[in-house]
């Protein structure tokens, strides 16, 4: 009996892996690199768009879409229905880009932003199906799920890398419409996958949760407390760097292929790979977090995660894709681990060591919203404010200048976070 119990789990795990994989596969074909497509088509200045979409969508389409799940459809039906729909406008871009003569703005991101409408809901629903999955099973979704999580970031890295060594018709997919139809058939070859999961019954406590409790607005009532107050505040300032480097890097990158000293390098050829190096060692950082906030408290890792912000936009404004300058590239991408993963598992944390359980979901909503919601949206208005000035709509584009704008924003939010944030002593979630 114990045997087949311990096959069974194996099992579950192994399907689990699948499904993150294919999640976070599906967006690594893209996100990197379609930045770079679209400067190459002539629309630089409106990388910000693509961008902000994800931020504006994640306010509120993760929670009417959870509600939808809660209530009246089971998570992994509504989680291949939203990859269908997802996978559908995606590969509709696509195959609008393989037709136009000249690719317009409005058609291709009118079918890529309805394509993240349905997308963005599928990150929080593939979560609430694993865990269904796995308590089913008779696992914790708390032990058993982050190393299987891991693997949805090895999906994310496969599928950049593929996208940059695939060439189709002699043009790598990272210059190419491609990467937008390889994104929706994995989205439609997950959406199809998900109905093969077992099934997570609808109704239950969660069902009756409010619209209010759903958008995480109860959380709100945190304001009140000083030190949760201060922490959101910096949230949308810290959220504002969190998706310039993915919207820009890989443009940045490729804007050097006009320049004959630097086109044939690694750098300017492989971007995609060279950017990957951020996800492998955010892979590696996710290990660090713990143990970093148990010896050094929430205010030092959240110090370090904003030094290494500054760091990662400063060696790029400093960096080169020829040696030794392209090492700044390289340091900068192992950097990142610490920048993304210091900020978004640590603050995490520190909500739920801080809040009672009666609230934690709302709690980590609104620290989601405040940080990848409107923090980043607000990043991208910005970033692409800077952009237009420095860079696409410069007589001599200045990369450099725009970097350390950048390095610049976080070196202020980094002082006045060591001056004004202070860190509370209590632990509530016990």
């Amino acid at each position: 009996m114990n045997e087949n119990r311990g096959n069974l789990r194996l099992g579950v795990k192994l399907r689990l892996v699948m499904l993150v994989f294919l999640q976070y596969a599906v967006w690594g074909a893209y996100l990197i690199s379609i930045g770079r497509y679209l400067a190459q088509t002539g629309l630089g200045s409106q990388i910000k768009w693509f961008f902000i979409t994800n931020g504006a969508v994640s306010l509120f389409m993760p929670a009417l879409v959870g509600i939808v799940a809660d209530r009246y459809i089971q998570a992994q039906r509504t989680l291949s229905l939203c990859h269908l729909l997802a996978g559908g406008f995606m590969l509709a871009a696509g195959l609008y880009c393989l037709n136009a003569g000249q690719v317009e703005f409005g058609p291709l991101y009118s079918l890529y932003a309805l394509s993240i409408v349905f997308f963005m809901p599928t990150v929080a629903l593939t979560n609430s199906v694993a865990y269904c999955v796995i308590g089913q099973a008779g696992g914790d979704p708390v032990k058993d799920y982050p190393p299987i999580r891991l693997f949805g970031t090895v999906g994310f890295i496969i599928s950049m890398l593929a996208v940059n060594f695939i060439s189709i018709g002699g043009v790598q997919m990272q210059d190419s419409y491609t990467q937008l139809i390889l994104s929706g058939v994995l989205s439609l070859v997950l959406c199809l996958y998900s109905l093969t999961l077992p099934q997570c019954p609808v109704g239950g406590a969660k069902a009756e949760r409010s619209i209010r409790d759903a958008f995480g607005l109860s959380a709100f009532s945190l304001f009140k407390v000083r030190h949760m107050a201060t922490f959101f505040m910096f949230c949308i300032l810290m959220g504002t760097a969190l998706q310039i480097t993915n919207g820009y890097a890989n443009t940045f990158l490729s804007s050097f292929s006009s320049n004959p000293a630097y086109a044939d390098t690694f750098a300017v050829r492989n971007s995609n790979a060279l950017l990957s190096l951020s996800q492998i060692f955010e892979t590696l950082c996710f290990l660090l977090v713990p143990l970093c906030m148990k010896r050094l408290g929430i205010k030092k890792v959240l110090l370090m995660s904003m030094t290494a912000w500054v760091l990662r936009f400063g060696l790029f404004g400093l960096g080169t894709p020829d040696m030794p300058g392209v090492l700044l590239f390289v340091l900068s991408c192992i950097l990142y681990g610490v920048a993304f993963d210091f900020y978004n598992i640590a603050g995490s944390i520190y909500v739920e060591q801080n809040v009672d359980k009666s609230m934690r979901a709302s709690a980590q909503g609104l620290f989601m919203m405040m940080s990848n919601g409107i923090g980043a949206t607000l990043g991208l208005i910005c970033a692409g404010a800077v952009m237009d000035k420095f860079v696409f709509k410069a007589v001599a584009p200045d990369w450099s200048k725009a970097w350390f704008i950048f390095a610049g924003y976080m070196v202020v939010v980094t002082v006045l976070f060591s001056i004004f944030f202070k860190e509370s002593k209590s632990k509530k979630n016990s």
